[in-house]
């Protein structure tokens, strides 16, 4: 199940209350959820990626029982169909400070 999607953020306003809620029912279902997070262009450019990333994980934290049952995607939105890429420098440093936070 794929949860936190950039489209249904924008498009279907998911909340991450609504990523928390349907992460929970994931995981009482028995469910691997795929939880995408991710920061915008602007936030990119900012600075504030892990600000994002943050609050993003941390609203969902307390509806994971489980986290053999969780991937987490990292999305960064600010590169879905704008011909701007993340270079590989960029996504480690943002999958380290994933990492970070889950430890």
């Amino acid at each position: 199940m794929i949860i936190g999607h950039s489209e249904r953020r924008s498009l279907y306003a998911e909340t991450d209350t609504i990523v928390a809620v349907k992460t929970a029912q994931a995981q009482e279902s028995g469910l691997n959820a795929m939880i995408c997070i991710g920061e915008k262009l602007e936030e990119r450019e900012n600075g504030t990626t892990n600000d994002v990333l943050k609050t993003q994980l941390s609203a969902f934290k307390d509806s994971v029982k489980d986290w053999s049952k969780v991937v987490i995607a990292y999305e960064p939105v600010w590169a879905i169909g704008t011909g701007k890429t993340a270079t590989p420098e960029m996504a480690q440093e943002t999958h380290a400070y994933i990492r970070s936070w889950l430890t």
